[in-house]
């Protein structure tokens, strides 16, 4: 058979995911996978359409279709997210019908499942028949259980489509929705008392929801509110992936482009922070994850702390849960605050209008507050993860991570703390005399856990 895999690293085939395929290809020689350099290539595949629909070609002529990308920011590289645009765009969707398919990943388990969600998703989309996915840690290939386990995820792959096996789409297709916002006046102008705000938009015309409801929100305020178009802003091209960063947070583009100094000089000194942007395929627009890619010259160390972030989304949100959580997710892991996520969903302009209204007096508010909401899993165990690998093999790498960590005491091992597990010790060998056991756990368990709780409520008095 021949297999047409759709590389999405920008290093082309020098990347840890096409090490991957490669592997395949060695355990399944009788199948040609044919390796399309897709993100490496993305700026001539936009120009050139020959290039584009030699592509396509391929896709037409193969039994299947394989799409391999690392993880870049809770998604597949932006680079790889304007080549699902393009496929729309250029009205080639047919090619990719009732082809089966399967997704192959690498990263750090970073929510690696909102990208293959979304992989699948636009399989769905694509009408294609999806088999699966394979999320592989970088460096799995190195142990021989993960090497059997991608053996079989290929196996699999290449036996579904030689049995024509069912399928069944896990997400559902994407309702439309005219509605045309129209703007009331604004209510009762709010101050930012001193606090910076700044609107970051991915805006192609002023006249359509978006640009209205980004100039509503704006009118909201006594002051200026600027805009920072993403579109007028020079950015030579995605994240490359080459790590140059991960010693002292140095961006190989440099002063090549506009970015970093953009981000440090507009995006890291203000207080509030408004994103907006219309929804593309399952997503915002591929410049919009250009720009979280390219913010990644921070590498695993938060750059929004303390921030009041909203977002003013064009689109479906509501349909798509898993763009929902990556919006949470970033916000989170930032140590910024979600205030509210505003789209053009509701039924009404005056809902619209109040909601917007309320993002503007909100943002101000906590941020005379200073207000961060607790953390959830999203940042908790993301953060763990980020954790043991930055003390582990990523140490070497990602220098200034490792430094940073360090320094704020992220490196919480719960090995360290001596006390807990001195307590623990003596616990455990309690409870093996079954009548110390069964006091413990049938009277004291309950009281003790709340007793410290209670001891502070008592200082209270």
């Amino acid at each position: 058979m021949k297999i047409t895999v759709l590389n999405g690293s920008p290093k082309g085939n020098l990347s840890v995911t096409m090490q991957y395929v490669n592997f395949i290809q060695k355990k399944f020689p009788h199948h040609e996978l044919k390796i399309l350099n897709i993100a490496s290539q993305i700026k001539k595949i936009e120009k050139d359409t020959a290039a584009f629909q030699e592509i396509m070609d391929e896709v037409r002529s193969s039994d299947g279709v394989l799409w391999a990308f690392p993880l870049y920011y809770l998604l597949v590289p932006s680079q790889y997210k304007r080549f699902i645009e393009l496929i729309w765009e250029r009205g080639t969707q047919d090619v990719f019908r009732n082809k089966y398919t399967a997704a192959l990943s690498t990263s750090v388990h970073f929510f690696d499942h909102t990208a293959h969600n979304y992989m699948n998703a636009i399989c769905d989309d694509l009408d294609m028949k999806y088999l699966g996915s394979f999320s592989a840690a970088m460096y799995d290939l190195m142990h021989g259980k993960e090497r059997e386990r991608c053996s079989l995820f290929a196996s699999e792959f290449f036996e579904g489509i030689q049995s024509h096996a069912p399928t069944a789409k896990k997400f559902s297709p994407i309702l439309g929705r005219t509605f045309d916002y129209i703007p009331g006046p604004a209510g009762q102008r709010v101050s930012l008392q001193g606090k910076r705000a700044l609107v970051l938009a991915d805006l192609k015309e002023p006249d359509t929801n978006l640009g209205k409801m980004i100039e509503r929100f704006r009118n909201s305020f006594v002051e200026e509110v600027s805009v920072a178009n993403l579109r007028q802003l020079d950015i030579k091209g995605g994240c490359l992936g080459c790590i140059q960063c991960g010693y002292d947070y140095q961006c190989s583009y440099g002063d090549q482009d506009e970015y970093v100094r953009f981000y440090k000089d507009r995006v890291k000194t203000a207080d509030i922070l408004i994103f907006a942007g219309t929804i593309q395929d399952r997503y915002l627009s591929s410049r919009w994850k250009m720009f979280f890619d390219r913010s990644f010259f921070h590498t695993h160390t938060p750059s929004l702390t303390g921030k009041q972030v909203g977002f003013i989304v064009s689109g479906p949100l509501r349909q798509i849960p898993n763009l929902r959580q990556i919006v949470e997710a970033y916000t989170e892991w930032q140590q910024a605050n979600l205030v509210d996520i505003v789209t053009d969903e509701e039924d009404h302009a005056k809902e619209l209008d109040a909601r917007l209204q309320s993002l503007a007096e909100r943002v101000v508010h906590l941020a005379g507050k200073s207000y961060i909401k607790t953390k959830t899993f999203l940042s908790v165990g993301g953060m763990k993860v980020l954790r043991d690998d930055v003390w582990g093999k990523l140490r070497f790498p990602f220098q200034a991570d490792h430094r940073f960590y360090k320094e704020h005491g992220l490196y919480d091992f719960p090995q360290r703390k001596y006390k807990s597990r001195l307590i623990n010790s003596i616990l455990i060998l309690l409870t093996k005399i079954p009548a110390m056991r069964k006091e413990i756990y049938r009277k004291k368990i309950k009281e003790q856990m709340v007793r410290p709780l209670q001891k502070m409520l008592e200082r209270m008095e």
